[in-house]
Parts: C-alpha cells; structure tokens; sequence
C-alpha cells in the first residue's frame, strides 16, 4: 500500500501517546491524523490494514481514511474524525453521577462487541499474541513464564472479537452513536483476556496514573467497575467471585506493561500470585 503523501502545515496537533502523535485539520473539522513517531514504518501500515479489516466487519469504529507520510518522513493514518465525541472515562469524570449510567452502557457495548464472531484465518488469536509477549519478556524466570504459559493454554477458546485494549477512554459516543478507538491490537479469543483491560484500569492502577490518564479519582475509576460488573458478568454473581476471575487476567497485562517500561512491575504481578505459585 503506497502512502499518500501530506504537509503537516495542514494539521494542528491535538494529543500523543506511546507510539505518536494525534492531529486535527485546520480547515476540515471531518477530518484528523493519526501519526506515528519517526522510525515507525510497517506499524501504521499494519494497524491501517488492520482497522480497514475491522470497520467491514461491522464493529462500531471511526472509518479509516488514508495511509500516509509527512515531508519529514513520519507515518500515519487519517480517519474520518468524530465531531462532538466523548470518551465514557471523560464523560464519568466530568459527570461522576452518572458513573451507573456510563458504566452500564460502556458495559453493554462490550457484551455486543464479545459477542460478534470473527473469521479465525483473518485475524490473530489473542493466545498467540500473549504466547508471544511471553517469550520476549526478560523479567519472568522459565519456571515462571512455563506456569503462566499452562493457564494462558488452559482458558478455553472463543472465536469472537477482542478490543486489545479495551480501556473506558477506548470507547467514544456522541449522542446514540457509539464508537471503539485504538483498535491496534484487534484480535479473536476468550473475552476475559479483554474485558480484564477495564478492571485493571479501573482497580489495579495507581491514584497518580488514573487522575492523570482518566481524570478522576481513583475512588471514581472503581465505583465505575462496580457498576460495570454486574451489567457485563450478570447482577446474580458476587462482586469478589467476578475478581477472583479476572485478576489473573489482569496480571497477564504485567507481560504489555513490562515491554513498554523495560522493568519489572510488581505491582501488576501481584495479580498473577495464583498463577505463579
């Protein structure tokens, strides 16, 4: 796929993260850019085609656009841009007394989302990617990494759609129109691999990294889950038997947390201690 070739004169920077930088049109409020930080060639390429392979299917996401290459060489996407959207951690935190309700419909677009089924030969098996993630994680010992590898194995498998990371700011709405974002890492597998994003985000996350990343307190972020929980696992299970089911895979996000910090976090290991003992 040939990049279209575009001046960065045209956008206004609007946010960033890990792996870039995020743009709005100066003249085109239709339009905004997804742009990679410079060295990074085959990843926009990838989520590109990927986010095209995702929108046919049908999950509610913003269409994708163009992949393109600015005069400096860095690469990136557009996408056709939501106008007026709100993501469900920036409306809690602006309104936190409506947390029920953005829990609920957050939760709901999720059950929707684990439920549509996916052409296994197309996309990846979320198994794969954590089987993966394993194998270059240099902090685990192979006895460690050989254990955690037997309950990744033993999960049961599901041929339904995975976010990847399937954080409340991942999601986005305007008026009845809800949309995912960030779709990178799109997959197939077992829903508990995604939905332990949310708890994690939610309840196992630090004070200091909530405020700064949703906005809220931390007493906010996991009331949030409190109300999510039931409406996603069914208002009939406990509260503590629905956690002692995710954290586990929770703790499997230590093996993403760890790549991107290059250090051990034990923190977020805590979470795996049933696994690993």
């Amino acid at each position: 796929m040939e990049a279209l070739k575009i001046s960065l004169d045209d956008y206004i920077l609007s946010g960033g993260g890990a792996n870039g930088e995020s743009f709005d049109h100066k003249t085109d409020p239709s339009v905004m850019l997804k742009l990679y930080f410079p060295g990074k060639i085959q990843q926009p390429l990838d989520e590109m085609k990927l986010a095209r392979k995702v929108y046919d299917l049908g999950i509610p996401t913003p269409e994708p656009g163009e992949y393109v290459v600015t005069e400096d060489g860095r690469y990136g996407i557009r996408f056709h841009r939501i106008i007026g959207k709100k993501s469900y951690s920036r409306a809690t935190a602006d309104s936190p007394e409506k947390v029920a309700f953005y829990a609920e419909d957050f939760a709901k677009m999720c059950l929707r989302l684990h439920q549509t089924h996916v052409d296994t030969a197309v996309f990846e098996n979320v198994k794969d990617r954590y089987y993966r993630l394993l194998e270059e994680n240099p902090f685990f010992t192979k006895e460690e990494k050989d254990k955690i590898g037997k309950f990744i194995a033993d999960v049961p498998d599901e041929d339904t759609a995975v976010h990847g990371d399937l954080q409340y700011s991942n999601a986005i709405f305007v008026g009845d129109q809800k949309y995912f974002i960030d779709l990178g890492d799109f997959c197939y597998g077992n829903h508990l691999f995604d939905v332990a994003m949310v708890y994690l985000c939610t309840c196992l996350d630090g004070e200091d990294f909530i405020k700064e990343t949703f906005h809220m307190s931390k007493a906010l972020a996991i009331e949030f889950w409190r109300q999510f929980a039931p409406v996603y696992f069914g208002a009939d299970r406990p509260l503590v038997d629905i956690e002692e089911e995710i954290r586990p895979f929770a703790g499997l996000k230590t093996l993403i947390i760890e790549r991107d910090m290059r250090r051990p976090m034990p923190e977020f290991r805590a979470a795996l201690e049933n696994v690993l003992k």
